[in-house]
């Protein structure tokens, strides 16, 4: 008789800057090292967007 399946499966919990990584096995910091990277990317992605609206702003309102 298995009491524990009806229990929901706790997610992992999300990575946290400065967590004690002592705890994870190498696949789960490879996992969260593959994550981290992609949110890296998403962030330059919308930094560069940004700076992209930024410039065409400012060489509209530009005064010479």
């Amino acid at each position: 008789m298995a009491i524990f399946d009806d229990e929901p499966r706790k997610k992992p919990r999300p990575h946290e800057i400065g967590q004690d990584l002592s705890l994870l096995s190498v696949d789960e910091l490879s996992e969260r090292i593959a994550l981290l990277r992609d949110e890296i990317a998403r962030l330059e992605a919308e930094r560069a967007a940004k700076g992209a609206t930024k410039s065409a702003a400012d060489a509209l309102f530009r005064r010479g």
